[in-house]
């Protein structure tokens, strides 16, 4: 399986780190290429990018069928990264500090299990995903 990534401070506002990569495939291994590369058999959505990958962006496929990803669920440009999209509002809470309220709201990510909710300020989501809150 290929690694992909979000795009870092687009959606995510600055945090890093919050969300782990995601893997797309499977794809067949044509040959080794050295010591720590692969040449994969990539598909036509993938022509643009060169077919040899370090075997750090690349993962074990597992029999589990539900963890795949495939590229027409997600767009994938060609460095191989993606827009991470939120789906739904979970929760709501409010966090008091000394001299201030921060609203917070639990936001469920496209393509991510109920465990991967993160929390997000709720004016920044307003702004990015005002659909969410009618």
């Amino acid at each position: 399986m290929l690694k992909i990534s979000p795009w870092k401070g687009v959606v995510r506002f600055g945090k890093q780190g919050k969300l782990s990569p995601r893997y797309i495939g499977p794809y067949k291994i044509i040959e080794r290429v050295g010591e720590v590369a692969y040449k994969l058999e990539l598909p036509e959505e993938l022509q643009g990018i060169h077919n040899t990958f370090h075997v750090s962006n690349l993962r074990k496929c597992l029999a589990d069928e539900s963890t795949e990803v495939t590229l027409k669920d997600i767009k994938v440009d060609k460095t191989l990264s993606y827009i991470e999209q939120a789906e739904a509002i979970t929760d709501r809470k409010v966090r008091k500090l000394r001299n201030k309220e921060i609203s917070l709201v639990k936001v469920q990510w496209k393509h991510h299990r109920g465990l991967e909710a993160t929390w997000e300020l709720e004016k920044n989501m307003r702004l990015k995903y005002p659909h969410l809150f009618a």
